[in-house]
């Protein structure tokens, strides 16, 4: 018998239709049957010796919640019947949006999350936040959920593996060689998301919240894309070719495809040609082998509509480029798309969300820093100030926005103009993780001089009508060190502010072309920020994961399994625009 290896996931879903990711032991026809008579069907496909699909689910009506099941050749194996962990969950549903124009809009974020361990195990990194938001909506089904989870990247480490997964590796093959204990090929990457995705409440939750997907580094190696010497001496060791080939594989089967709507699934030539083949690995292969030698063959960013907020999630690990001296955070046609997306039909939207793994905006010392950096590595200060830099830009993970200090300037003036005039949003929201905490920053505009980023104009710029926030929010389930609490709370302080000026200073890289202030944080721990949008009103809800006693049986749906039970508790909220 056909069995389900992973999933269901629920991916996209609009007023009528949705999709469903899947994968299954065998190959086989793939069917999702709703409550309500909707539904769909699609054969599997296979990559690498594992078969998938990606059901099209139509005939749902707007404004409805209603459960579904999965069958594998007309056998049903969602929910699982004998499976306890799943026993106490309720049905998985797909909840469609209502077609009033005034319908609220809630979008919880967060990035970086570990595989949480087996249940019974101890959990060295603390509670994870997913198991928390899982546990409240199974306690109350038709209480408040979000309308759509953003996972903001590193939702798998190729790098850094559990004890469990190093077992495994060992078991496969021997460590002795590179890449050791990190996963080296395709295979591998499936044994990642298996343990990060197999999780019954991890598993349960997402066949029944909408998730949008994005890479950051770890989804392939730390600090990946960092310079282009970065990427030669990577690309000069044995390994790294089917190491990222194969990171960029996984990433479309288990990620990316389920970010696209039906329409665009369907114009898609790549998804076109490995559904229609016996196995389709040799051609995504070649796919993944011309997107990481030239990143604009491949737009790995997209856009989400939900009611009157618009979702930009933005590729800023694939789409760099890193000459020096022309180093950018998006190459020339991921800048204009970018930017297109976001003045498209201004009027449309009340709120503009812009997501991107790395944040736009960080403590004022580590911006300096990370431009001053780039401006040694250029070449600036000659010879050896250009090596220092490049190591420290290595040693100290110095990649983020700040260290493309054009794209920064340009972000900013994409910002200012989608946010500016009689059409302009209430509010434009960068949301981002990677930092292993949350904050919440807010620049402003209108600032004299010549600012690294602006393209050398001088004068006043006005800054935009919308409400501008930075915000960060990480991580979901990982460790957070006592070097990293000290370092960002330093970080944020009126001294790291006077040390940062110095290295600017010393670079001759100008002032940015926006100031900014942190309004919120910083805040450590395992945690999910939650956007709630209706009309023109925007409130910002942060919660921390904790561990509560579990409930007397009896009195409600809870999380399976022994050990306390995880919940989400408020820590602030507040309100952007009214």
């Amino acid at each position: 018998m056909t069995g389900l290896r992973l999933g269901p996931l629920l991916r996209y879903v609009d007023d009528s239709s949705a999709t469903v990711w899947i994968e299954t032991s065998r190959p086989c026809a793939a069917e999702v049957r709703c409550a309500d008579g909707s539904g769909g069907t699609a054969r599997t496909f296979q990559i690498a010796g594992h078969h998938y699909a990606l059901v099209e689910v139509t005939g749902l009506t707007p404004g409805t919640t209603t459960p579904y099941e999965v069958f594998l050749d007309r056998t049903r194996v969602w929910p699982p019947a004998e499976d306890e962990a799943f026993a106490s969950l309720p049905p998985s549903v797909i909840a469609t949006p209502g077609a009033e124009a005034d319908a609220g809009v809630r979008v919880a974020f967060g990035s970086c999350r570990w595989a949480s361990p087996p249940a019974g195990e101890p959990d060295p990194v603390g509670p994870d936040a997913l198991h928390g938001l899982a546990a409240r909506i199974a306690a109350d089904p038709g209480g408040e959920r979000p309308d759509v989870l953003l996972l903001l990247g590193d939702q798998v480490y190729a790098d850094e593996v559990s004890g469990a997964t190093r077992a495994y590796l060992a078991a496969r093959r021997g460590l002795e060689d590179p890449p050791g204990d990190q996963v080296a090929d395709y295979e591998e990457y499936t044994h990642l998301y298996y343990e990060s995705w197999l999780d019954p409440l991890v598993r349960w939750l997402l066949s029944t919240v909408p998730t949008c997907m994005v890479f950051d580094d770890h989804d392939v190696i730390d600090d990946w894309n960092t310079s282009a010497s970065w990427v030669a001496d990577m690309r000069a060791t044995s390994w790294w070719g089917e190491r990222v080939h194969s990171g960029l594989m996984s990433y479309w089967v288990y990620q990316h495809l389920g970010n696209l709507s039906p329409r665009e699934l369907e114009a898609d030539p790549l998804y076109a040609s490995v559904r229609e083949r016996p196995d389709g690995t040799d051609v995504l292969r070649a796919f993944a082998a011309k997107a990481e030698a030239d990143a604009a063959s491949v737009r790995w960013s997209y856009r989400r509509d939900f009611g009157r907020v618009r979702l930009l999630m933005v590729d800023t690990r694939a789409a760099r480029v890193l000459a020096e001296g022309e180093r950018a955070m998006l190459d020339p046609s991921e800048a204009a798309w970018l930017r297109e997306q976001a003045l498209d039909e201004r009027g449309a939207y009340d709120h503009l969300l812009i997501g991107t793994s790395l944040p736009w905006l960080l403590p004022h010392l580590v911006h300096d820093v990370e431009g001053w950096s780039s401006v040694l590595t250029r070449g600036d200060k000659g010879p050896r100030w250009a090596r220092f830099g490049e190591w420290l830009r290595r040693a100290a993970d110095l990649e983020h926005w700040a260290a493309f200090p054009e794209s920064f300037g340009e972000l900013a003036e994409v910002i200012a103009e989608a946010g500016t005039g009689p059409d302009a949003p209430a509010t434009v929201c960068v949301l981002s993780g990677d930092v292993h905490h949350a904050y919440v920053a807010e620049p402003s505009w209108g600032a004299e001089g010549r600012g690294h980023g602006s393209g050398g104009r001088r004068g006043r710029v006005r800054g935009p009508d919308a409400r501008v926030v930075q915000l960060t929010c990480s991580p979901v389930h990982n460790s957070i060190p006592l070097s990293i609490r000290l370092g960002f709370r330093f970080g944020w302080s009126a001294v790291a502010r006077g040390l940062g000026r110095v290295f600017a200073r010393h670079g001759r890289s100008g002032r940015p072309p926006v100031k900014w202030r942190r309004t919120g944080g910083p805040w450590f721990g395992n945690q999910l920020m939650t956007l709630t949008m209706r009309g023109r009103s925007s409130v910002l809800r942060l919660e921390h994961a904790h561990t509560a006693k579990r409930p007397a049986p009896g009195t409600g749906a809870g999380q399976p399994g022994p050990g306390p039970e995880v919940r989400l508790r408020r820590v602030t909220e507040t309100e952007l625009s009214g």
